[in-house]
């Protein structure tokens, strides 16, 4: 068969696939329209019958359990619907002509974003992208093939494949390629103007991503990558294909994502649900933190308060004692201080309550033998609680929730302090770190460095709750989370994980690499992947960006742009006036565009000067939870994981430990256009 009738084919194929999306459409529709009826028919029949129903409720409770049924099974049409209305715009992206082993004529296996069938349990007409037969498309050339069914190993050859592009329903391109994605098709898809979402890269996936996403095995991968090589878009589909292929025991509610910040959640919110699944829950694990803090404190500092604190009054001793706080050695401090707290913490005396005596000898013999595996500021409630049993065994009756009450005060009072902040402060004092205040806790603001060892101070102290609903973890940006903070989210979280980042984006001072430390957190069951090639820069601004970082060996696709624009000003104002008159976004220009800079003062700065000019942009700080089209003018560590068409990094004038850091992020944030614009 020709080309040019293999193309026919793939229009012809389009055209066919439409109707029958359309038709499947309009039943769905029906169907919604005659489950609502029915809805509404029982809450009527409900309505005019419940007094007349039965006295032990068994027909209100089968009324009930068919309003359920059929609600459900609406909503359950509701998402096929929405499914279907996204796959007629573009019904699929790609085919694979392949020949079984034994046959003569090869089957067309088209491939698109979700499986679609003319009925249910008809063959598909398209199949997943996460179908085991899809692996085709993104695995092999031309020739022998292979993939693994679940009726074993399908063996064949691959005749042809192509690569389409449609939109609207209508075909834009049709692309028979001996390679999997072809180059010139891949720089086109990744020279589009930068949208204000992340793209899904079911089109695009390439040999090395399609192994890390189909990865079922590795309870731990760790994907090392850098900028632009695509790391959370891989964890994202990595997600999908996983809710995909383990139905039975993963839901979308049993994964979560830690996320830097809002806007970066708010950017990757639509991947999931593009590639036919519920979104999933993100966190900001300096959130979590503060709300599990919230009754030792009224306040906690976040990251974004100790960057900007470093940049602005650089001191090597606070980097110093933060490095230290967050480090094993840290840990170790903390294990030892609590080994000694045992014999200072409580202060025993007999415990008498109605007759019944409990000697100080016996509370010593139980809170240090017989309980001593519980948590110490945990332990005098189980010492309490046997009291109790045995009170109650004696009397033979319970005690009252007054008299509860009365011994809960009376055992609690044994403790010299339960307050997790002045107990953490004794640690401080301990090791000859400075103290923090001695406030009321209104008035209690945790500093930065203290956070997650006081977090891990009272999980020893008062125990965790391990979050046993998640069974899959994503922690994105790994190079900005400590040792400390690791050994937290192990106790925390012991289910699979995808932990992804780059270390030259560090938020660090100086940069380190946590796969040195992760196995003797997590086990040697830990895979790594580094990602060489980087996919979102032009070669122009990968090359600059590689020139800050000092990176070498990183693969870059041919894909040229505008040379990177290096200007220095006399004058703010000059400054101002030069990325007003680069800006080139709107109908003509691009979609997104962003004005970089070190901290927050001058980025607000320079937001409210670009208003004050007419520019329309918009301000995103650490309260901001959306990304937006047109201009954004923000930090570099609110940019991170973003991308923007034009970018203009405003170098500070003053001298910053995190400038080498800051620079590379802000550079490697720009799609199409870099701008380096400074003060003299």
């Amino acid at each position: 068969m020709t080309a040019e009738n293999m193309n026919h084919d793939g229009a012809a194929f389009l055209e066919d696939v439409t109707l029958k999306i359309e038709k499947r459409l309009d039943e769905i529709r029906r169907d919604l329209h005659e489950g609502q009826k029915e809805i509404e028919n029982m809450h009527e029949y409900y309505w005019d019958n419940y007094t007349e129903m039965d006295q032990y409720g068994y027909e209100d409770y089968d009324n009930q359990q068919a309003l359920l049924q059929q609600t459900n099974a609406n909503a359950e049409k509701l998402k096929m619907k929405h499914r279907y209305e996204r796959m007629k715009d573009a019904p699929f992206f790609g085919r694979v002509d392949f020949i079984f082993d034994g046959e003569d004529a090869p089957e067309p296996f088209y491939i698109g974003i979700g499986n679609f069938a003319e009925k249910a349990g008809m063959t598909p007409l398209i199949y997943d992208w996460r179908a085991p037969v899809s692996g085709l498309f993104y695995d092999y050339d031309k020739g022998p093939a292979s993939y693994e069914a679940p009726a074993g190993m399908i063996k064949g050859e691959i005749a042809s494949k192509w690569q389409y592009k449609i939109r609207g329903g209508k075909m834009i391109y049709a692309f028979e390629s001996d390679t999997k994605i072809d180059d010139e098709i891949l720089k086109q898809e990744l020279g589009q103007n930068g949208d204000v979402r992340l793209k899904n890269i079911v089109r695009t996936i390439q040999k090395e991503q399609n192994a890390i996403i189909r990865n079922t095995q590795d309870r731990i991968l760790v994907i090392q990558g850098g900028a632009g090589s695509g790391k959370t878009s891989i964890a994202l589909h990595r997600i999908a294909y996983l809710l995909y292929h383990d139905r039975k025991n993963l839901k979308s509610s049993n994964v979560l994502i830690l996320s830097p910040n809002s806007v970066f959640a708010d950017y990757i919110s639509h991947i999931l649900p593009e590639l036919g699944e519920e979104n999933i829950r993100e966190m900001s694990f300096d959130l979590f933190a503060y709300k599990e803090l919230k009754d030792t404190a009224a306040d906690c500092e976040d990251r974004y308060d100790h960057l900007e604190r470093i940049m602005k009054f650089p001191d090597d001793q606070e980097k110093k004692c933060f490095r230290m706080k967050q480090s094993e050695e840290f840990v170790g401090l903390i294990e030892g201080f609590l080994a000694t707290l045992e014999d200072r913490l409580v202060d025993f005396h007999p415990v008498s309550f109605r007759g019944m005596t409990m000697s100080e000898e016996d509370l010593i013999r139980m809170f240090y033998f017989k309980f001593q595996d519980i948590p110490l500021l945990a332990r005098m409630d189980s010492v309490r609680e046997y009291f109790v049993d045995a009170y109650e065994t004696l009397k033979g009756s319970d005690i009252s929730e007054e008299d509860a009450e009365y011994l809960k005060n009376k055992f609690d009072r044994m403790y010299v302090s339960r307050d997790i902040y002045r107990i953490y402060n004794q640690l401080l004092e301990d090791y000859g770190y400075e103290q923090m205040p001695d406030v009321p806790y209104e008035r209690r603001k945790i500093r930065y460095e203290d956070v997650f060892p006081m977090l891990y101070l009272k999980y020893r102290l008062v125990g965790k709750s391990l979050q046993k609903n998640i069974k899959h973890l994503v922690i994105d940006e790994m190079q900005d989370y400590s040792y400390m903070q690791y050994v937290i989210l192990a106790n925390l979280f012991q289910c699979r994980m995808t932990i992804l980042g780059d270390y030259a984006q560090t938020l660090d001072t100086k940069q380190h690499d946590v796969l040195t430390f992760l196995p003797k957190i997590f086990g040697k069951d830990i895979r790594k992947v580094i990602l060489n090639k980087s996919y979102r820069n032009t070669w122009e601004i990968a090359q600059y960006a590689a020139g800050i970082s000092g990176i070498t060996g990183l693969e870059l696709l041919e894909r040229h742009g505008k040379p990177v624009s290096e200007e220095q000003f006399d004058t703010e104002d000059a400054l101002l006036d030069a990325v007003a008159s680069n800006l080139n976004l709107g109908a003509d220009g691009y979609e997104t565009g962003a004005v970089i800079t070190m901290t927050e003062d001058e980025a607000y700065d320079i937001y409210r000067l670009l208003k004050n000019r007419g520019v329309d942009a918009a301000y995103v700080d650490r309260d901001s939870s959306a990304f937006k089209r047109g201009l954004t003018v923000t930090t570099f560590y609110l940019a991170k994981g973003l991308e923007f068409d034009q970018v203009f990094m405003i170098r500070s004038r003053e001298e910053n430990p995190l400038k080498k850091q800051a620079e590379y992020i802000a550079a490697t944030r720009a799609l199409q256009e870099l701008y380096v614009y400074s003060v003299k």
